[in-house]
Parts: structure tokens; C-alpha cells; sequence
């Protein structure tokens, strides 16, 4: 399963606003859309996500739920991303089509060893630095903490750098050996950005659409 480089997730202040981003995102290039709701109930969840999976499959772009597994597998999303508080992708993995994939949350090399362990397709690992975006942050990692728990970790799995990221810190952030990065805020500013984002990974376009899911 080949996890894009670059993870848009979706950020706004009404869930309408969420769905334009999204669209926008697609527009734009994206390749991966991550819909993340907060605060809402899971019926609006529902709605939206079958929205979302709308637009996404539209633009041939993969769709991620955060936290609702059961969603994800009733709007046939790409995935579903689980993060600290959320259900355990070992439970999850038994409920989802076995062509989903899982991601999970870290800030320290024994979180990503327990996702390892609980066979998750990919890890998001951060904040890279402190955002305004989530509550209750872990501390900021930063390219030295990057660069300490890829080299301690040694794996083939996925790394996505999150947490405040933008296109300047890209080229840094890939010498730590981090394979990917998800960014909210600086392509929600500008979603222009999404194609220097892409130039910078070299994720072009062209050369991942060859993997689509069955």
C-alpha cells in the first residue's frame, strides 16, 4: 500500500467551510484529503463524509476519516486515522475492508513502536512544532527529535511529519528521514501551495496515481 507524501487535512471553522476546503484541495492537486471534524455528532459525521467521499472520488483523491472507523468503512473512505484518545487500530483493522488503511498518532519512538505492533499503515508523527489547530499538544519535535526516533525506529513503515509545517521547512524535514508530512494550516492560507509542497516531496503527481485502490 503506497501512502501518499502529502496529507491534506481538512480545517475550518463549519463543517460547510470543511467540505469547500476539501474541494478546493482536490482542485489544487491534492492527492490525499484527511476529513477532520471535531465536535460534531456522528450522524453529521456520516452526512459529510459521504459528501467528501463524493468530491474525493470526483478527483480520483483519497479520502482518510480521523477517529470513525465505522464511517469510514460505511462510505467506503481510502482509510481512517486514529489519534491518542481514539479506538485502537487493532480493534479497528478487524471492522474496516481489508484494502483501508490505518494510520495512527505518535510523539515518542515507544508510541511508534505500539502502532508498529498494532500494524497501523503509516504514522503521523509531531507536532514537528507547537499549532494552534489541536488541543492538549505533545511536545514539539522538531528536526533533532525527527532525526532521533527515525534512526531509533528503522522501519519501512510510512512517517508523516505534522504539527505547523510549511513548504520552507520541507527540504529539512525529508534529510531526517521522515518520508511524507500533513499540513493543515499553510494550505488552508493558500491552497497554491499544495503544488510546491508537491515539487518539494517530488510527489509528482503522475507517479502516484499509478496505485489506486480497487
Amino acid at each position: 500500500m503506497i501512502i501518499p507524501k502529502l496529507h491534506y487535512i481538512s480545517q475550518e471553522n463549519s463543517p460547510k467551510e470543511h467540505l469547500e476546503n476539501i474541494q478546493k484541495a482536490c482542485t489544487s492537486g491534492i492527492e490525499l484529503v484527511q476529513l477532520h471534524l471535531k465536535n460534531i455528532s456522528e450522524k453529521k459525521v456520516l452526512k459529510l463524509a459521504k459528501e467528501a467521499r463524493e468530491i474525493t472520488s470526483h478527483f480520483q483523491t483519497r479520502l482518510i476519516i480521523n477517529h470513525h472507523y465505522k464511517i469510514a468503512k460505511e462510505v467506503k473512505a481510502d482509510g481512517v486515522y486514529l489519534g491518542k484518545t481514539d479506538s485502537c487500530p487493532t480493534i479497528a483493522r478487524k471492522y474496516v475492508y481489508t484494502w483501508q488503511s490505518i494510520g495512527g498518532t505518535a510523539n515518542t519512538v515507544q508510541d511508534c513502536e505500539t502502532l508498529m505492533g498494532k500494524e497501523v499503515d503509516y504514522i503521523c508523527l509531531g507536532p514537528f512544532r507547537y499549532t494552534a489547530t489541536e488541543d492538549n499538544l505533545s511536545p514539539a519535535l522538531g528536526l533533532k527529535g525527527y532525526t532521533a526516533i527515525t534512526e531509533a525506529l528503522k522501519t519501512e513503515i510510512p512517517i508523516i511529519g505534522i504539527g505547523g509545517i510549511t513548504t520552507e521547512d520541507v527540504t529539512d524535514i525529508l534529510e531526517t528521514g521522515i518520508s511524507g508530512i500533513a499540513v493543515s494550516t499553510e494550505i488552508t492560507r493558500n491552497f497554491n501551495t499544495i503544488r510546491t509542497f508537491n515539487q518539494l516531496l517530488n510527489a509528482s503527481s503522475t507517479e502516484e496515481q499509478r496505485y489506486t485502490f480497487k
